[in-house]
């Protein structure tokens, strides 16, 4: 198992301990994935030669959804993962990752005051 998953099989065995409610768990992560987001895109960006019109950033195009009862955390290019983590002739240059390894304490008590308290 992927140990990025790890933690959140660990946090849904908690959830499932305390009798929370799915509703009030998915808020929580919603509330998590919006403040994640949200430091993604201040990351500092680097100045692009690609001058026209409609063009976005990709650190700007990280964005979340709500699928009825999950959260997603993505790119909003199809791209996005090919620069994360790489492909079989190019490097990954990661974003997303190394954010929430920095901030992923941050989260946890975010979750901690708004479920267990």
């Amino acid at each position: 198992m992927d140990t990025d998953l790890k933690g959140f099989d660990e946090l849904s065995k908690m959830l499932v301990e305390y009798e929370i409610s799915e509703e009030e768990s998915v808020q929580a992560l919603e509330e998590v994935a919006r403040e994640f987001v949200e430091d993604v895109q201040k990351l500092p960006r680097p100045r692009s030669l690609i001058r026209k019109a409609g063009y976005s950033h990709l650190i700007d195009t990280v964005t979340y959804k709500r699928n009825r009862n999950e959260i997603e955390v993505g790119w909003g290019k199809y791209y996005g993962p090919m620069v994360e983590n790489g492909t079989l002739r190019m490097k990954g240059t990661a974003h997303i990752k190394p954010i929430f390894d920095r901030n992923k304490q941050k989260y946890y008590k975010m979750i901690d005051k708004k479920l267990f308290r």
